[in-house]
């Protein structure tokens, strides 16, 4: 076989993942990297910001460069460049998620055997560490809880506080998963082991999906909630801001200096089952998370429990489906 004609074949524009070769030119990637996106459960936003990210990439390296040609050292000139080159102010936030559009297509092209070794595994975080979530401590989580209980059995009842508290806390689903929970989702086939069932109506979040175990108090809890608010469709029969509104409230009477949201109950939850003991894939999975982003995500979960990490590790990344 000529030389001719093997350059030719090197040059192909790839159809399917196997047929992509550290020869294959950048341009010619992006089309199945954004398949492998949407097939992990990217909401079409998260694509298009990575595609608009590689373009970028593109931009700085030319289109045409083979992807076995990318080295961590121009990879680290190219962040350096969003930074400082390219004459266009970049935010923390958007260097950060350049930064994962980066690590996550050459994982990829490293996972599907394109390439032998990942030039972005190492490429440098110049831009410090993005802010952890705040999460609640022990102490909180109890003083909530009791200040939920104190309004359950208050001068005017209330038990919806404690209800979505004590939810949040135990299973970490997020806000619109909270909104369209329904008594149905509650399965009570075994009665010391309730489960919730999370579901999705978008077949692209259909890994979303997931069973939950559920404490059985908190079962009989909801039971004294329906009856005292009948809703018809929703458990949640209002709407997101005033759960929200509850959730503030509750942190107000329970002396929490920063103001309680859906998304501190989650990682604050998550970070609980991490302590547990809970094995990460398990909690990767009651996240409704999905693999792709997964070891950016729990790299900030284990320092969130106090684990001192390389930045190596890992830090730039809260799940895009946040």
């Amino acid at each position: 076989m000529s030389e001719n004609r093997q350059l030719s074949l090197f040059a192909a524009t790839p159809v399917v993942e196997a047929e992509i070769t550290r020869y294959t030119k950048l341009r010619d990637t992006v089309t199945l990297f954004q398949r492998r996106l949407i097939k992990d459960g990217k909401t079409e936003h998260t694509v298009n910001a990575f595609t608009s990210d590689l373009h970028l990439l593109g931009e700085f390296s030319g289109e045409g460069r083979a992807v076995g040609e990318f080295t961590t050292l121009e990879l680290n000139d190219f962040l350096d460049w969003l930074e400082k080159g390219r004459g266009i102010p970049c935010s923390r936030k958007s260097y950060a998620r350049r930064v994962t559009t980066v690590k996550v297509y050459f994982k990829w092209l490293t996972e599907i055997g394109a390439l032998e070794h990942d030039p972005a595994h190492a490429v440098l975080q110049r831009s410090g560490q993005a802010p952890l979530a705040i999460i609640l401590t022990d102490e909180q989580v109890n003083a909530a809880m009791h200040h939920g209980a104190s309004l359950r059995h208050g001068d005017k009842p209330d038990t919806r506080p404690q209800v979505l508290f004590w939810l949040l806390l135990d299973t970490g689903i997020k806000k619109n998963e909270t909104m369209r929970l329904t008594a149905d989702d509650i399965d009570r086939t075994q009665v010391s082991a309730p489960i919730l069932r999370v579901r999705h109506t978008d077949a692209k979040n259909v890994y979303k999906e997931r069973l939950i175990a559920l404490d059985p108090q908190w079962v009989a809890l909801l039971d004294e909630y329906l009856a005292q608010y009948s809703p018809r469709d929703a458990i949640f029969n209002c709407t997101a801001r005033n759960l929200e509104y509850v959730l503030e409230d509750i942190g107000l009477g329970a002396e929490v200096p920063q103001k309680i949201s859906f998304e501190m109950m989650r990682w604050t939850c998550a970070v609980r089952d991490y302590q547990a003991g809970i094995e990460p894939e398990t909690i990767r999975e009651k996240l409704g998370l999905s693999k792709i982003s997964w070891s950016e995500t729990f790299s900030k979960i284990r320092r969130l429990a106090g684990e001192k990490l390389d930045y190596t590790d890992g830090d730039d990344l809260e799940d895009a489906d946040e």
